[in-house]
């Protein structure tokens, strides 16, 4: 992907003051207590599996712009670019593991606490956490769709076929962006090979939204039914900057349900929350995870919370 510059759209109104994290906590428990909260979750959630965001404070999106799907679709040198750099990303994400935000979102859900998950991240480490009904909003980079026939297959079928291809590209020193891709010197990107469908021979592209590419109707009708139904909306790891995220939250609020968000920083919905606790994902929801079990949060908890 070429870098360009990118300009995000500013928050919307003034960025409601955080909660102290206990109080904040406390009442997003009394939530979950009365049950039927649905949780959308973004990129800060996975940032503890060691998987970077787009906008936080060491976020992507300050270093490279992703790929828009204008371009996957249009610009064949784009094509090979993104897979080139994919091919090395990938390994990144795939060796990923669920963290313990995404164990305590599960750990919320199966005890009936969380009616709904659903997510804007495209790791599937929701899935791998238990949480197979998370509705996935901007697809999975686990599997690959074909432009022509539709026909989906696995990523791990692609990897073997672009490592016959190409052999074992490698990207010293490396990071993985949360589309998956990294940066590579230009003459591997040059001489990297592009495998079409086994299908048709058509374009294949990772059955993920990319950016000015419009989430499925369908798939946004069944959140909307999800938010609809549910008692809450808890925000956990996304600033909301993209409308693809923020609509749940103004359908939430327009509904008079009350919406949580933690994240780290203000986020475009800020000014729809009734509480807003700004703390690390995997040691707020432990914490609260824990007390609903009830088991009092460790020491080292209970220090991070009161600071």
């Amino acid at each position: 992907m070429r870098t360009r510059p990118m300009v995000d759209r500013p928050l919307i109104g003034s960025p409601a003051p955080a909660d102290a994290p206990v109080e904040g906590l406390a009442r997003i428990g009394d939530l979950l207590v009365r049950g039927g909260v649905a949780v959308l979750s973004g990129a800060g959630l996975s940032t503890e599996s060691g998987i970077p965001d787009y906008r936080g404070a060491s976020g992507s999106l300050r270093r490279h712009t992703p790929m828009t799907y204008q371009e996957f679709v249009s610009d064949e040198a784009g094509r090979r670019r993104y897979w080139a750099r994919s091919h090395v990303g990938w390994r990144t994400i795939a060796r990923a593991q669920p963290n313990t935000g995404h164990r305590a979102v599960q750990a919320l859900r199966a005890s009936g606490r969380v009616c709904a998950v659903i997510t804007q991240n495209v790791d599937g480490l929701h899935h791998a956490a238990g949480t197979t009904d998370a509705v996935e909003l901007h697809g999975g980079l686990d599997r690959v769709i074909c432009l022509g026939c539709r026909q989906l297959s696995p990523r791990e079928e692609l990897d073997q076929r672009l490592h016959a291809a190409n052999g074992r590209l490698e990207a010293a020193g490396a990071v993985a962006n949360p589309d998956g891709d990294v940066e590579l010197a230009p003459e591997l990107v040059d001489a990297f090979r592009v495998v079409p469908c086994l299908a048709c021979g058509g374009v294949l592209k990772p059955d993920v939204v990319f950016f000015g590419e419009n989430v499925p109707r369908a798939r946004v009708d069944h959140c909307f039914e999800l938010v609809d139904t549910a008692n809450a909306l808890l925000v956990l790891g996304s600033s909301l900057t993209v409308m693809s995220g923020l609509r749940f939250v103004r359908r939430a609020a327009k509904a008079g349900l009350p919406v949580a968000i933690v994240n780290h920083g203000p986020t475009r919905g800020d000014e729809h929350a009734s509480i807003r606790v700004d703390l690390p994902l995997g040691h707020a929801l432990t914490a609260l995870a824990r007390d609903l079990d009830p088991v009092a949060p460790s020491a080292s908890e209970q220090s991070l919370l009161s600071d």
